[in-house]
């Protein structure tokens, strides 16, 4: 089962919330604000956080914006009453996973935090995939340099943007191996990564294996063929030699 924190300043409710989770199987800890919740995340690391959003002080909204920046954060599902939906949706629009309305229902509770912890093992799975295959792709680089230190450190940086990257270098220096290191250290990196030689077609082909086409759009197109930009949507479009190819076709 999982490890759910369950906040709220109300012993009560907290109480309440508690036993219908553990005899279910579930380990819960409890916290009576924000600070305290926090320090819960720090020690205990629960799979989902179920928190209730109106409490004195620091509300659920504030636990919500806080927990999203921790490096591998719980699903947070927020508790509401009648009448403060809007704030539950503002909470999922800063990155709860899910709400609920009180009075609670004990079928609808236990499987919101089934599927919260089984989206939370999704997570772990892809972060730690994401660490071996930075580790893999790490393991043929040579970093004893200070030049490639400051590459190593740059990569770390630009990994977490949603940037456009450009990646200079003589040919067999790396350039794909750094761009795969950056796409395995991104948000990304849980999706392939799409690859293509530029230089390697003629321009009419390069417009295609960018773009794709229809079925009939020019004679041999039999059948629909999907484009690299559509492809790598949400992933990492690397383009090889991109400057060699606009010398060529330029």
């Amino acid at each position: 089962m999982s490890r759910v924190l369950v906040v709220d300043d109300e012993s009560g409710q907290r109480n309440i919330i508690a036993s219908i989770l553990k005899s279910a199987g579930h380990v819960i800890y409890e916290a009576a604000s924000v600070d305290d919740a926090l320090q819960q995340m720090a020690e205990n690391r629960p799979e989902v956080v179920l928190t209730d959003l109106k409490m004195p002080g620091k509300s659920g909204l504030a636990l919500v914006e806080e927990t999203v920046r921790l490096p591998l954060p719980p699903e947070v599902v927020v508790i509401t009453a009648f009448g403060t939906v809007e704030t539950a949706v503002r909470a999922i629009r800063s990155g709860a996973y899910d709400y609920l309305n009180k009075p609670l229902e004990r079928e609808e509770l236990l499987l919101v935090i089934e599927r919260a912890a089984e989206k939370y093992s999704l997570r772990v799975d892809g972060f730690q995939l994401r660490m071996e295959l930075t580790r893999q792709v790490k393991s043929g680089l040579v970093a004893e340099s200070a030049a490639m230190r400051s590459v190593l450190d740059i990569v770390s940086k630009v990994a977490v943007s949603d940037s456009t990257i450009l990646i200079r270098g003589e040919s067999g220096t790396g350039k794909e191996r750094i761009a795969r290191l950056i796409h395995y250290q991104s948000l990304r990196g849980h999706k392939p990564m799409q690859s293509i030689n530029c230089a390697a077609f003629p321009e009419t082909l390069l417009e295609s294996e960018m773009f794709g086409y229809e079925k009939g759009s020019f004679t041999g197109a039999q059948n629909r063929r999907i484009g690299l930009f559509e492809s790598a949507s949400g992933s990492t479009l690397f383009l090889n030699e991109v400057g060699e190819s606009a010398r060529e076709h330029g």
